[in-house]
């Protein structure tokens, strides 16, 4: 670690991002830094050419009247040029501030105008509408430049400007004044606030952090001591730029260890770009990571006897392998060679979890699988993770060890050690923008952080998180249970994409389940059941008791007072657009209780049957109602025959 660590660049000296990328462009200016695909090519930039647009973009924000201090938003999909524009936004003195690219309108207003927004830098078409549909309720927004001019051209809105066009204004402010650039990023220090982080807003509209670009840098080199990188290494951008573990990858830590990072064309084409980049690096949700075991359990539905029989030999030797802390040769020849080359992750040196839990069997899963996987724990506060697992300690029970420099501590522990997660470290955010309020909430003497979460730390030092102490919840009987962590264990099971255990209160357990379509759907078509729509197929009583069998299956690795009771396959899935899950896909609890609290009365009631009427509307404003009725399944009487079961969609 020792020699990777030299190799690294002095960030007391080139303490922004500005100056790290110039330093990269002035010592290694042919290497290839950023990748894209595009129409099924991969198009690389060196460090020289991604410095020069940056050069062009802050001087062209100029021309614009942007200044120091001013708030950029950026909105769209991972693509070069929004990295290119928030490294520029810091050139010039001003703060970033990444929009989710599947933000509704009303949610870009509220940022927006909150902020106080001068310039967007908007990807494409879809994202420019998005903001002109707006008009005056984005007043503060005095431009609008857009990379992508497709389908733009017939727009006559004066704050519009392209990409191109204002890069050529910045080249022509270059050769007016060469220097203009470089007296922009030196005036540039560590403590100046260049980010503005959207927090996860589970129970109202998000915050922003104060992120400084020095906090940023130094925490991403504390990062690096326990997961080196190099410039070898390939790095995929798939997570959100405004999420701020992808912040930490491709901006930080890509500037400090100059590590490539790929963009992939597409979401829908990832596993096969990846596939072709084979990186040596990937952080995922955990919501991907779940996906990607789902789909592999779909594939093999489709595949022949011998096939099927290969797999389930190899899962069960490697996870036999994987419980005395080995690897099975026979497994890794059989099956899991090949599988990690078809997902793309022949190559993988590191591979990280994070944003929130992921479920032990998941985790397992792809242990087993021969991926080095690690989960990470921290907040956009506290700049990303803050935790991880070292190389050779992986406790899928466990979100690690802290890193060198942070503090942890557990206040107001139970008996059994449990209590609240508290944080210091020196790179923490400066509080929240124009919320002093919240700021003072957020610590406690000392310069401790409350994380709101539940959590203890176990025998071999390792944090081990439960759940938010909010969610935390006990039955009227007293006893506790984690949702969170039983919601996991259910989405382990390639059928379901969402769960919401409920009982807090309550005299036992039940849960809301969505199932996962993609799959859910090929398993119907291949046992010959038809159905039209998502409605329709989790109103199917084949789907219900293969649910329930899922259910079951759970509850036989849980202790018995911590088991579901009932539950009900719900009539939608659950969607951000509909405020009931964050932009990072964690569930709105508050939202969910009341928007089917009705739902969640009548199960507890006693009702075998629930009748809906509702009318939902989708992200393009077009409404459909929805009138069914929903099984309520008792895991304490038998099934019922499909003949028995009524149901009734439309």
């Amino acid at each position: 670690m020792a020699e990777i660590t030299a190799t690294y660049p002095d960030i007391t000296v080139h303490d922004t991002m500005p100056k790290l990328l110039a330093l990269n462009a002035r010592t290694h200016p042919n290497d290839t830094w950023l990748r894209e695909k595009d129409l099924g090519i991969w198009i690389s930039y060196t460090w020289a050419q991604v410095a020069e647009r940056v050069r062009n973009i802050t001087l062209g924000f100029t021309t614009l009247g942007v200044a120091r201090g001013d708030v950029v938003g950026l909105l769209g999909d991972n693509r070069p040029e929004w990295l290119m524009g928030e490294i520029a936004t810091h050139a010039l003195g001003g703060m970033s501030l990444g929009i989710y690219r599947d933000a509704l309108a009303d949610e870009v207003a509220y940022l927006v105008t909150y902020a106080d927004v001068a310039v967007v830098f908007a990807e494409d078409e879809e994202q420019v509408d998005k903001l002109l549909s707006l008009d005056e309720k984005i007043p503060t927004v005095r431009h609008i430049v857009y990379a992508d001019p497709r389908g733009i051209r017939k727009y006559d809105d004066p704050r519009l400007i392209s990409l191109k066009e204002l890069e050529a204004r910045g080249a022509v402010e270059a050769a007016r004044d060469s220097g203009a650039y470089d007296r922009l990023v030196a005036q540039g220090k560590a403590e100046d606030v260049a980010i503005l982080c959207t927090t996860s807003g589970t129970t109202s509209h998000p915050k922003l952090a104060m992120l400084t670009g020095g906090a940023l840098l130094r925490h991403c080199r504390a990062y690096l001591e326990m997961d080196p990188r190099t410039s070898a290494d390939e790095y995929v951008s798939v997570l959100q730029m405004p999420w701020i573990m992808e912040q930490i990858y491709a901006f930080g830590q890509a500037l400090i260890s100059r590590m490539k990072v790929n963009f992939v064309e597409e979401q829908e084409t990832l596993m096969a770009d990846m596939r072709e980049i084979g990186p040596s690096f990937v952080l995922f949700a955990p919501r991907v990571w779940e996906q990607i075991a789902a789909d592999v359990r779909s594939r093999m539905m489709d595949s022949s006897a011998l096939k099927r029989g290969m797999f389930e030999l190899g899962m069960k030797l490697g996870l036999k392998a994987l419980e005395q802390g080995r690897r099975s040769p026979l497994a890794d020849f059989i099956l899991f060679r090949a599988l990690r080359d078809r997902l793309g992750f022949s190559h993988l040196k590191s591979a990280a979890t994070g944003g929130a839990a992921l479920g032990p069997d998941t985790f397992r899963f792809f242990l087993a699988l021969g991926v080095p996987m690690r989960q990470l724990y921290g907040q956009t506060e506290l700049l990303g993770a803050y935790t991880l697992h070292k190389a050779q300690d992986v406790d899928f029970d466990t979100v690690g060890v802290p890193f060198d420099g942070v503090e942890i501590r557990i206040d107001d522990p139970d008996p059994n050690g449990l209590g609240e997660v508290v944080t210091r470290h020196g790179n923490a955010f400066t509080g929240y923008f124009r919320n002093d309020e919240e700021t003072a909430k957020s610590f406690v003497d000392g310069g401790w952080m409350r994380t709101g979460d539940a959590g203890f730390f176990n025998d071999r030092g390792h944090l081990v998180v439960i759940d938010r102490i909010r969610d935390m919840a006990r039955t009227e009987h007293g006893d506790r249970f984690s949702p969170q962590y039983i919601e996991n264990k259910l989405k382990f099971s390639p059928y379901v994409a969402e769960a919401v255990v409920l009982g807090d209160g309550r005299d036992s357990l039940a849960a809301l389940i969505c199932i996962r379509f993609s799959i859910v759907s090929k398993w119907a078509e291949k046992n010959r059941i038809s159905f039209t729509t998502y409605t329709d197929l989790s109103a199917r009583p084949e789907v219900i008791a293969l649910l329930r069998k899922e259910v079951e299956a759970v509850n036989r690795t849980l202790p018995e007072k911590q088991r579901i009771g009932r539950f009900l396959l719900l009539y939608k899935e659950l969607d951000a657009d509909d405020g009931e899950l964050t932009r990072t896909r964690k569930v709105r609890r508050g939202v969910i209780n009341e928007r089917y609290g009705t739902i969640i009365d009548a199960m507890y009631a006693g009702e075998k049957v629930i009748d809906v009427d509702t009318t939902i509307t989708f992200q393009d404003g077009t409404r459909q109602r929805i009138k069914t009725t929903l099984d309520v399944i008792d895991l304490g009487a038998p099934p019922r025959r499909d003949d028995d079961t009524r149901r009734r969609a439309a």
